[in-house]
Parts: structure tokens; C-alpha cells; sequence
């Protein structure tokens, strides 16, 4: 197993445990005790912001390095 192999398998790992934290039925905020008001428009901020954007980080990270272990 090379090292690009391990390393996209810990992005899997990352990418599969941020997905499942981003419930889309209560968000971050209703599995902490925030309020669930039933809102349409929802806008993210702090640490779900955060998770957010690591996600999209991770997931694009991953590509690359399926991308780069095809090629190798």
C-alpha cells in the first residue's frame, strides 16, 4: 500500500465522518439544543459553518489525490 493510498483512505475516513455530522433533517445547531424553528432558508454559521467548508476541502482533496494515485 503506498503512501497516497493511506493518505486518501484518512481523507475517506474524514470526508464519511463530516457528511454524517451534516444531519440535513436538524442541522449541527438542533444536535447541540438549538432551537428547531422549521425554517426554510437556513443559514450557516460558526462551527457548522466551519464543518462546511471542511467538507467541500476534503471531498475536493480527496479527488485530487484519487486523480494523482491514477496517474502514479
Amino acid at each position: 500500500m503506498s503512501l497516497i493510498s493511506i493518505i486518501q483512505l484518512v481523507f475517506a475516513v474524514l470526508l464519511i465522518v463530516l457528511v454524517l455530522i451534516q444531519e440535513r433533517s436538524s442541522g449541527l445547531s438542533g444536535a447541540f439544543g438549538g432551537s428547531g424553528d422549521g425554517g426554510f432558508y437556513h443559514t450557516r454559521r460558526g462551527l457548522e459553518k466551519i464543518i462546511f467548508f471542511a467538507t467541500i476541502v476534503s471531498a475536493i482533496a480527496f479527488a485530487g489525490l484519487a486523480l494523482v494515485d491514477l496517474v502514479i
